[in-house]
Protein backbone atom coordinates (compact mmCIF):
# COMPACT_ATOMS: atom_id res chain seq x y z
CA UNK A 1 0.00 0.00 0.00
CA UNK A 2 1.42 3.66 -0.80
CA UNK A 3 2.31 5.90 1.58
CA UNK A 4 1.54 9.22 1.35
CA UNK A 5 0.87 12.32 3.47
CA UNK A 6 -2.67 11.72 3.89
CA UNK A 7 -2.08 8.22 5.13
CA UNK A 8 -1.94 7.06 8.59
CA UNK A 9 -0.98 3.78 10.27
CA UNK A 10 -3.03 1.26 12.15
CA UNK A 11 -2.23 -1.03 14.05
CA UNK A 12 -4.23 -4.98 13.07
CA UNK A 13 -5.32 -7.00 15.81
CA UNK A 14 -7.74 -9.98 15.59
CA UNK A 15 -10.64 -10.92 17.75
CA UNK A 16 -11.59 -14.38 16.44
CA UNK A 17 -12.28 -14.43 13.03
CA UNK A 18 -12.30 -10.70 12.37
CA UNK A 19 -9.54 -8.17 11.89
CA UNK A 20 -10.01 -4.75 13.92
CA UNK A 21 -7.69 -2.28 13.44
CA UNK A 22 -6.39 0.96 15.57
CA UNK A 23 -4.52 4.18 15.64
CA UNK A 24 -0.99 2.83 16.33
CA UNK A 25 -0.57 6.58 17.98
CA UNK A 26 -2.49 5.44 20.86
CA UNK A 27 -0.20 2.13 21.41
CA UNK A 28 2.53 2.57 24.01
CA UNK A 29 3.27 -0.99 23.74
CA UNK A 30 2.29 -4.69 23.09
CA UNK A 31 2.72 -7.24 25.58
CA UNK A 32 2.68 -11.04 26.30
CA UNK A 33 -0.91 -11.80 28.45
CA UNK A 34 -0.30 -12.43 31.78
CA UNK A 35 -3.39 -13.19 34.21
CA UNK A 36 -4.21 -9.86 36.05
CA UNK A 37 -5.30 -8.75 39.64
CA UNK A 38 -9.34 -9.28 39.94
CA UNK A 39 -10.87 -6.41 41.14
CA UNK A 40 -14.52 -6.74 42.92
CA UNK A 41 -17.55 -5.62 41.35
CA UNK A 42 -16.06 -4.69 37.90
CA UNK A 43 -17.94 -4.99 35.07
CA UNK A 44 -17.33 -8.81 33.04
CA UNK A 45 -15.30 -7.23 30.23
CA UNK A 46 -13.05 -5.67 33.15
CA UNK A 47 -10.21 -8.80 33.83
CA UNK A 48 -8.71 -6.82 36.41
CA UNK A 49 -4.90 -4.71 36.99
CA UNK A 50 -1.55 -5.12 36.25
CA UNK A 51 1.39 -3.49 37.44
CA UNK A 52 3.50 -2.16 34.70
CA UNK A 53 6.67 -0.54 36.17
CA UNK A 54 4.84 0.90 39.05
CA UNK A 55 1.83 2.05 37.55
CA UNK A 56 -1.49 0.17 37.90
CA UNK A 57 -3.36 -0.37 34.42
CA UNK A 58 -6.76 -1.49 33.95
CA UNK A 59 -6.69 -4.52 31.50
CA UNK A 60 -9.87 -5.16 29.69
CA UNK A 61 -10.98 -7.67 27.28
CA UNK A 62 -12.52 -6.59 23.84
CA UNK A 63 -13.97 -9.87 23.03
CA UNK A 64 -16.03 -9.54 26.01
CA UNK A 65 -16.58 -6.09 25.24
CA UNK A 66 -17.47 -6.64 21.95
CA UNK A 67 -19.30 -10.11 22.62
CA UNK A 68 -16.92 -12.20 20.23
CA UNK A 69 -17.14 -15.89 21.61
CA UNK A 70 -16.21 -17.04 24.81
CA UNK A 71 -12.69 -16.07 26.10
CA UNK A 72 -9.65 -18.05 25.75
CA UNK A 73 -6.25 -17.23 26.29
CA UNK A 74 -2.95 -19.19 24.58
CA UNK A 75 0.34 -18.10 23.38
CA UNK A 76 -1.20 -15.00 20.85
CA UNK A 77 -2.97 -13.77 23.39
CA UNK A 78 -1.69 -10.30 23.47
CA UNK A 79 -2.25 -7.25 25.62
CA UNK A 80 -1.86 -3.43 24.03
CA UNK A 81 -1.50 -1.12 26.13
CA UNK A 82 -3.11 2.05 25.11
CA UNK A 83 -2.48 6.25 26.10
CA UNK A 84 -5.80 7.02 25.93
CA UNK A 85 -6.68 11.11 27.06
CA UNK A 86 -3.51 10.70 29.62
CA UNK A 87 -4.77 7.43 30.79
CA UNK A 88 -2.85 4.00 30.32
CA UNK A 89 -5.56 0.58 29.38
CA UNK A 90 -4.64 -2.98 28.24
CA UNK A 91 -6.87 -4.51 25.91
CA UNK A 92 -6.28 -8.18 25.57
CA UNK A 93 -6.75 -9.38 21.97
CA UNK A 94 -6.49 -12.52 20.12
CA UNK A 95 -3.54 -11.52 18.29
CA UNK A 96 -1.48 -8.36 16.35
CA UNK A 97 -0.65 -9.02 12.98
CA UNK A 98 0.48 -6.06 11.29
CA UNK A 99 0.34 -2.07 10.84
CA UNK A 100 -1.35 -0.59 7.74
CA UNK A 101 -1.29 2.54 6.18
CA UNK A 102 -4.60 3.44 5.09
CA UNK A 103 -5.89 6.35 3.48
CA UNK A 104 -8.86 8.40 3.75
CA UNK A 105 -10.31 7.04 0.22
CA UNK A 106 -9.99 3.16 1.03
CA UNK A 107 -11.98 3.55 4.22
CA UNK A 108 -15.69 3.54 3.90
CA UNK A 109 -18.44 4.41 6.05
CA UNK A 110 -19.49 2.20 8.58
CA UNK A 111 -23.01 1.01 7.49
CA UNK A 112 -26.25 2.02 8.99
CA UNK A 113 -27.54 -1.29 10.97
CA UNK A 114 -30.01 0.74 13.15
CA UNK A 115 -30.44 -0.32 16.51
CA UNK A 116 -29.92 -3.54 16.50
CA UNK A 117 -26.07 -2.98 16.51
CA UNK A 118 -24.12 -0.17 18.11
CA UNK A 119 -21.50 1.30 15.73
CA UNK A 120 -20.63 4.36 17.57
CA UNK A 121 -17.48 3.05 17.92
CA UNK A 122 -16.02 2.06 14.35
CA UNK A 123 -14.59 4.66 12.33
CA UNK A 124 -15.28 3.12 8.76
CA UNK A 125 -14.52 0.12 7.03
CA UNK A 126 -11.36 -0.96 4.70
CA UNK A 127 -11.20 -3.88 2.26
CA UNK A 128 -8.59 -5.57 2.15
CA UNK A 129 -7.88 -7.96 -0.45
CA UNK A 130 -10.52 -10.95 0.77
CA UNK A 131 -12.21 -9.45 3.96
CA UNK A 132 -12.64 -6.38 5.48
CA UNK A 133 -10.82 -4.47 8.65
CA UNK A 134 -12.64 -2.97 11.07
CA UNK A 135 -11.90 0.42 12.13
CA UNK A 136 -12.14 1.18 16.05
CA UNK A 137 -11.88 4.42 17.76
CA UNK A 138 -10.37 3.26 20.83
CA UNK A 139 -10.21 6.18 22.45
CA UNK A 140 -14.21 6.56 22.44
CA UNK A 141 -14.30 2.63 23.27
CA UNK A 142 -11.79 2.71 26.00
CA UNK A 143 -12.89 6.39 27.64
CA UNK A 144 -16.73 5.89 28.58
CA UNK A 145 -18.35 5.66 31.75
CA UNK A 146 -17.50 2.12 32.39
CA UNK A 147 -14.04 2.82 32.12
CA UNK A 148 -14.62 5.62 34.61
CA UNK A 149 -15.76 3.34 36.91
CA UNK A 150 -12.54 1.11 36.40
CA UNK A 151 -10.23 4.05 36.93
CA UNK A 152 -11.75 4.33 40.46
CA UNK A 153 -11.56 0.46 41.24
CA UNK A 154 -7.78 0.52 39.88
CA UNK A 155 -7.16 3.77 41.84
CA UNK A 156 -8.43 2.13 45.34
CA UNK A 157 -6.30 -1.02 44.37
CA UNK A 158 -2.95 0.78 44.15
Amino acid sequence: MEHNSNSREHLVFTLGEEEYAIDILKVQEIRGFEPPTRIANAPPFILGVINLRGAIVPITDLRVKFAIGEPSYGEFTVVIILNLAGRVVGAVVDGVSDVVALTDNIVQATPDFGAAVDTAYIVGLAPMDEHMLILVDIEKLMTGREMELVADAAASAA
